[in-house]
């Protein structure tokens, strides 16, 4: 559904390290960004698709990140132990608490979920859906693949 989401950071290296340790136990691996002229970026995804991917720039128009009022991005967890381990390490790396692991049962059954900022303010939901076995986590081959 989704090529890529971005977020704007004022600084990339602290950025880069809360993402890291929120990421990395979601399976989500940090990737080489290459030029293109544009700002400086930083990426992540999984390690056997190329996408969707995970973008933090530093703002196109050269202007202060801030966070979008409303705007949420949520990253899927393989396991509840993912969702404690990516909380964990966006707390020790400069996140705010916005919701505290816990079920969701509002959300379906089986629902399990974080809620932080990063440090520029940007609102994450980190989420295990038991209900829903996503089709990035099943891993078949894809029968509508182009050629």
């Amino acid at each position: 559904m989704f090529s890529h989401i971005t977020v704007g950071a004022r600084e990339l290296e602290r950025s880069g390290r809360f993402y890291d340790a929120l990421l990395t136990p979601l399976g989500l691996a940090r990737r080489t960004v290459t030029p293109d002229g544009g700002p400086a970026a930083l990426c992540w995804a999984a390690a056997d698709a190329s996408l969707p991917r995970f973008y933090v720039y530093r703002p196109f128009n050269g202007a202060l990140a801030s966070a979008g009022n409303g705007s949420m991005v949520a990253f899927l967890a393989p396991s509840i132990e993912a969702v404690h381990a990516a909380y964990a390490g966006g707390l020790q790396h400069g996140g705010g608490d916005d919701g505290a692991p816990g079920p969701r049962p509002r959300y379906g059954a089986g629902y399990y979920g974080a809620y932080l900022r990063d440090p520029d303010g940007n609102k994450l939901h980190i989420v295990h859906r038991a209900d829903l076995l996503p089709r990035r986590m099943e891993r078949t081959p894809a029968k509508d693949s182009l050629p």
